[in-house]
């Protein structure tokens, strides 16, 4: 009788197993739908977090250096032939702190020549907008010594490659109009 029990209860369990795998319980059934939306948060769960689209604000700093500026490619247009080649100048700086909020910065652009040492010339600029005259002389400068150069104030130099014979001549915005203000070697 023992035997007879086991076997029914072993045959019990069988049915019920096979039962609860009918042809409704497939594993598509059991997939959630993707197109349902998401479940609610808990009660007391704070939302996720949401990624705000970048303002314009953040895409566009007037106030940064920008050596791409449509102004530059302006005024290097407008300036006289390099004087030593008779060529136009070329509008991409060599170097430049070119700012529309500063009250003076400045782009280096070499004449637009295939000789192995073009002329190049800083070309001023005052809250954005070129200085066509009253700039002293300003050809030769090669790069800008940023460690004395301030919003009003820009510190050129002229290198040529040679250790401790650099030149740093320094011009300042004074209201009216750009001041040549020191000369260090």
């Amino acid at each position: 009788m023992k035997r007879t029990l086991r076997f029914s209860s072993v045959i019990g369990v069988a049915a019920i197993l096979i039962a609860g795998c009918g042809s409704g319980d497939s594993t598509v059934s059991k997939t959630p739908d993707a197109a349902l939306p998401p479940a609610p948060p808990a009660a007391g769960t704070p939302p996720p977090p949401t990624v705000a689209p970048p303002s314009a604000a953040a895409v566009a700093d007037p106030c940064a250096v920008n050596l791409a500026a449509p102004e530059i490619a302006r005024a290097v247009s407008e300036l006289p032939r390099d004087p030593r080649s008779n060529q136009a100048w070329n509008p991409e700086p060599v170097a430049g702190n070119y700012n529309e909020c500063a009250p003076l910065s400045v782009v280096i652009v070499r004449a637009n020549t295939n000789a192995e040492n073009p002329n190049t010339r800083a070309v001023m600029f005052h809250l954005g907008k070129f200085i066509p005259s009253g700039v002293p002389d300003t050809y030769g400068f090669n790069g800008i010594d940023e460690t004395v150069s301030t919003g009003d104030t820009i510190a050129l130099r002229y290198s040529n490659g040679m250790p401790g014979l650099d030149s740093v001549v320094k011009f300042r915005w004074n209201g009216n109009g750009v001041e040549l203000i020191g000369n260090t070697p």
